[in-house]
């Protein structure tokens, strides 16, 4: 026990020696300490809340080697950035590496001089890669978006579902797996596909509270568009289309209108993407129209934006792309416009893709989530955390708390819903239950019986499409619950019975298709409003930024490699002139103290007799 403690101690010095942060952030502490012990980890915890900082600090002060498993070489590419950034000894093992580079790294892993290297799961895979291993001090075995080993998970990849038996090629390593999004089902799966002992699962919530949730009808196409991104002046951001020819329409007029807006989609020029991405990485302001190639391997923590100019695939697809905004934990805006035409396109990729009919009946299911968040009659929160099994009262932090939205007293049209799912033994989905509603006498609907039932036909006075609507809507209350893995069926909820009972009124969304008629289009604090409420002198802000972005474009590495935004605000407020002031910095660790402190210092210098001339 008195070895944990001091390792927990050695770890929280190791926070502040190398990294410059003063104290855990929630959950990381648990989970570092169960790592500590020796444990198997699942860890889901949001975007933004410090996942990767949970092994990586074991691998600073522990003996032996940290195998990262991650999914994309720009993401590898980024973490090593950073870490070398902070003296960390760190390689990346991948195909982007000319053959001398990766001989090198091995021959560093021979020697015991890497702390960590990240490898791809394919490579993993490879015999002569496990076997080069078998040779090494492996001590710990991470996997990062283990979402993508589940076939429930929105990245499912085969080479991700294997990595159990590197787990058992390598005797058995401790192995901790991390993640922002996984459901119950997709968490099982990965207990199950990865784990050899039952892990220690840590799930640290799913709520983003510093991003503004808003849903548009689409009305009004580019404008809509438009009208936001002016919100945003001189902010980052992304919008994120459904085809590839629509981002490279849409940022060109946007860039017709005085923003400064790139494309990305995968037919793109290797090098011009890349070029892309490491100006929308180095630069500030700059506005990224993509498809969802876009992202994953992006981990630009003061992003301020994302806006669906198309309706994401899913609910999970949503939350992890509303989650690369903000991730520095100030405020970030969030809108996402949707349409019937976006609902059809969704519904009919799903039916043409090769995926078995167990996995389409899930993505449906995951679709009909997110248009019932697209149709919810309370707070868009509330609906999303439900979606993972979490409660939460109003945000106050998204559209329909802000401002609203046209409502009527659905009780009668949700206890007829309720009731056909009660009396057909809630073992049915949508289109049956609709048909029970409007008396429509289907084969499915003969064959049960449920044309002799009482509430077959009780609810003519609305159409199929309506019905449809209301179950989203009731699913969106948490008044009924949906069976994700199995066949749609619905089940009514505790809410639901109160309701049922009729000791609890509901209300629905009038027309939730048709235009709003409230603007919920509302801007963000910007950058340099936050330098100007929390830093207090926005023009110092403005010049530690374009100091920032010269280096890292000098250096070709994406700014926040450099310093993050929140880094450069405490940096504004506190104004440090001296070395030791400047090591009090939040972010500011030995090595970037010793890289960058003198050079920072001279811009709170230049800036501080400027303003005394």
């Amino acid at each position: 026990m008195a070895a944990e403690k001091s390792d927990l101690a050695a770890a929280e010095r190791a926070l502040r020696k190398t990294f410059g942060f003063e104290a855990f952030r929630p959950g990381q502490g648990d989970i570092v300490s169960a790592i500590l012990e020796g444990r198997d980890v699942l860890a889901v915890m949001p975007t933004g809340s410090g996942k990767s900082l949970c092994y990586q600090l074991p691998a600073l002060i522990r003996d032996g080697l940290t195998i990262v498993v991650s999914p994309l070489i720009a993401l590898m590419r980024n973490q090593v950035a950073q870490l070398r950034g902070y003296g960390v000894a760190a390689a990346a093992l991948n195909s982007a590496n000319d053959a001398a580079e990766n001989r090198k790294i091995l021959d560093q892993i021979a020697r015991g001089e890497l702390r960590l290297v990240y490898v791809a799961p394919e490579r993993l895979l490879k015999s002569d890669t496990i076997d080069f291993l078998k040779r090494a001090k492996v001590a710990l075995l991470a996997v990062d978006e283990a979402h993508c080993i589940s076939q429930w998970g929105h990245d499912f990849r085969p080479e991700y579902a294997a990595l159990g038996t590197v787990q058992a090629a390598l005797g058995g390593v401790q192995t901790v797996a991390f993640t922002a999004t996984a459901d119950a089902a997709t968490r099982t799966d990965i207990v199950a596909k990865l784990f050899k002992r039952p892990p220690a699962v840590f799930v640290h919530g799913f709520d983003r509270p510093n991003l503004r949730l808003a849903m548009q009808a689409k009305i009004g196409g580019r404008k809509q568009v438009a009208d936001f991104i002016k919100n945003h002046p001189g902010q980052s951001g992304i919008v994120y289309c459904a085809s590839r020819r629509k981002t490279e329409e849409l940022a060109e007029y946007l860039r017709q209108i005085g923003v400064k807006a790139l494309s990305y989609h995968a037919g793109m020029e290797p090098q011009t993407r890349s070029r892309n991405q490491d100006v929308f990485l180095q630069e500030d302001g700059v506005v990224v129209v993509a498809t969802i190639a876009f992202g994953m391997g992006i981990d630009k923590p003061d992003v301020r934006f994302v806006l669906h100019a198309d309706m994401p695939s899913n609910i999970e697809s949503y939350y992890q792309e509303i989650g690369r905004a903000g991730r520095d934990g100030l405020p970030a805006d969030t809108l996402t416009l949707y349409g019937m035409g976006d609902v059809r396109l969704r519904r009919l990729q799903i039916d043409d893709s090769d995926a078995s009919n167990e996995q389409k009946r899930v993505e449906r299911q995951r679709l009909n989530a997110l248009v019932s968040l697209c149709e919810s009659p309370r707070c868009r929160r509330q609906t999303l955390l439900s979606y993972f099994g979490e409660t939460t009262e109003p945000c106050g932090n998204c559209d329909f708390c802000c401002d609203g939205a046209e409502v009527i007293d659905g009780t009668i049209a949700a206890q007829k819903a309720l009731s056909a799912i009660v009396r057909t033994g809630e073992r049915f989905g949508t289109e049956h239950l609709t048909n029970v509603l409007i008396g429509d006498d289907s084969d499915a609907v003969l064959k049960f019986g449920h044309d002799c039932l009482p509430t077959f036909g009780v609810g003519k006075e609305y159409g199929k499409q309506e019905w449809r609507s209301i179950f989203r809507q009731l699913h969106g209350a948490g008044i009924i619950a949906l069976d994700i893995t199995g066949h749609g069926t619905w089940s009514v909820t505790d809410a639901g019975r109160r309701v049922l009972k009729g000791a609890d009124k509901v209300t629905l969304r009038k027309d939730t298709l048709k235009p709003a008629t409230k603007k919920t289009a509302r801007a963000v604090a910007n950058a340099a409003a936050l330098a100007d409420g929390e830093a207090g002198d926005t023009a110092l802000f403005e010049a530690l930024r374009q100091r920032r972005s010269a280096l890292a474009k000098e250096q070709r590495v994406a700014a926040y490699v450099v310093f993050a935004d929140k880094t450069l605000i405490d940096m504004a407020r506190r104004k440090p002139m001296t070395i030791t002031e400047m090591a009090a910095v939040h972010g500011v660790g030995e090595a970037k103290l010793r890289q960058y402190g003198d050079i920072f210092l001279d811009v709170i210098r230049q800036h501080a007799a400027a303003q005394a001339a």
